[in-house]
């Protein structure tokens, strides 16, 4: 069967990112929507071919049944950035491209660096999560054209709408965020608390975690709906007025917290002590650029909290059909590498995940050993 020449888009992004591009010789993207669904019955009346089309319903095909589930997305009162992301998800046909995916999210979700001692803190951690996830919220106000049902605003000029920011350790639980924050940006906090969960099941993710993460993902769009209702009555209680003139006079709101200033100094610091274990650099080898660029690649993106990387070439020197040994002298490798991205995922998946991001550079490996841990299993 012939490859296709171009990468395809899901949600405005190329799926699995810069791992297919290059995987297709880097050529241009090519726009892709999801397939209309295809109804079970050649004999559905003209009103069920009508309501399929549809863009607001999605068929759940099971590979194990032969009854077709037909879900409205509409019911799920999902935001219309969710609604395209579950669309097009659930339309991907495998397993392993919509973890690719998350995994691209991952990497693209912005960078916390310039609130992080703010970001870090007890209050903004979400719990029973298997990676540590810190995330939080701004309220802005929004300019609307015409009526929102959704609309916070008294004067009728805009309307106060959240836009999240966080960050997680672990890198599928991160595409899981990034996912979310994506699709929640922009939106009230009103329409925010309508979202039902049950859209991460429409759009066959759920088939890409275990128990642990997915619940996981729950919590951790809860604590973002509670921060946007938390967010709006703080903006409602801090305008009050003096009964005087008539003119609003601005007050700040101290939020009483659950827990005390000397709790949250402990667990940033317990934090702090954690990230600390985490690999965040290596010793460049001059001469040897795959070593090199195995490291630099791995590191960022896997966070391990061990990491060791042997070249074997020379044990193996002449190899034929070795590019990296005729560029570079480079051709076999042996990885010890020790990282929470990998609890919950068979040993086949953790080897797909680092032939993924190392994407151009395996075609110069002529033979990678690894050896990919949990910090459980150590």
């Amino acid at each position: 069967m012939r490859r296709p020449s171009k990468p395809l888009l899901i949600a405005g992004i190329p799926i699995a990112g810069l791992a297919l591009t290059s995987y297709h010789g880097g050529r241009g993207a090519s726009a892709w929507s999801p397939p209309p669904p295809v109804s079970s019955s050649t004999t559905a009346t003209a009103s069920t071919r009508s309501r399929s089309s549809s863009s607001s319903v999605v068929l759940l095909h099971s590979s194990t049944s032969t009854n077709t589930d037909e879900i409205d997305l509409t019911s799920l009162n999902l935001t219309p950035e969710l609604t395209m992301m579950t669309t097009a998800f659930s339309s991907i046909p495998d397993e392993k491209t919509r973890h690719k995916q998350l995994l691209y999210m991952a990497s693209k979700l912005p960078s916390v660096d310039d609130r992080r001692e703010t970001l870090m803190i007890g209050e903004n951690k979400v719990p029973g999560c298997l990676s540590t996830v810190y995330v939080d919220c701004t309220l802005d106000k929004k300019k609307v054209d015409g009526d929102d049902s959704d609309n916070n605003s008294d004067d009728g000029e805009g309307v106060m709408v959240v836009n999240y920011h966080g960050d997680s350790d672990g890198l599928l639980t991160k595409g899981l965020l990034a996912l979310l924050i994506r699709g929640l940006n922009g939106n009230t906090p009103q329409s925010i608390q309508k979202v039902d969960p049950n859209f991460i099941q429409v759009a066959k993710i759920s088939q890409t975690l275990t128990p642990g993460r997915n619940n996981g993902f729950l919590n951790m769009l809860a604590v973002m709906k509670r921060k946007a209702m938390e967010k709006l009555e703080e903006y409602e209680s801090g305008i009050v007025s003096d009964g005087s003139d008539g003119e609003g006079e601005e007050v700040v709101v101290v939020n009483e917290k659950e827990e005390s200033v000397q709790q949250q100094e402990e667990e940033v610091e317990d934090n702090n002590k954690n990230n600390d274990s985490i690999v965040t650099s290596f010793d460049e080898i001059e001469g040897k650029p795959m070593y090199n660029t195995i490291m630099s690649t791995l590191i960022p993106i896997l966070k391990p909290t061990s990491i060791s990387l042997v070249d074997n070439s020379s044990q193996h020197a002449g190899h034929a059909g070795s590019k990296g040994w005729a560029e570079s002298g480079e051709s076999h490798f042996a990885l010890h590498i020790v990282a929470d991205v990998f609890d919950g995922l068979s040993l086949v998946k953790r080897h797909q995940l680092i032939y993924m991001l190392l994407g151009d550079t395996m075609e110069k490996i002529h033979a990678l050993e690894i050896k990919a841990m949990s910090p459980d299993e150590v």
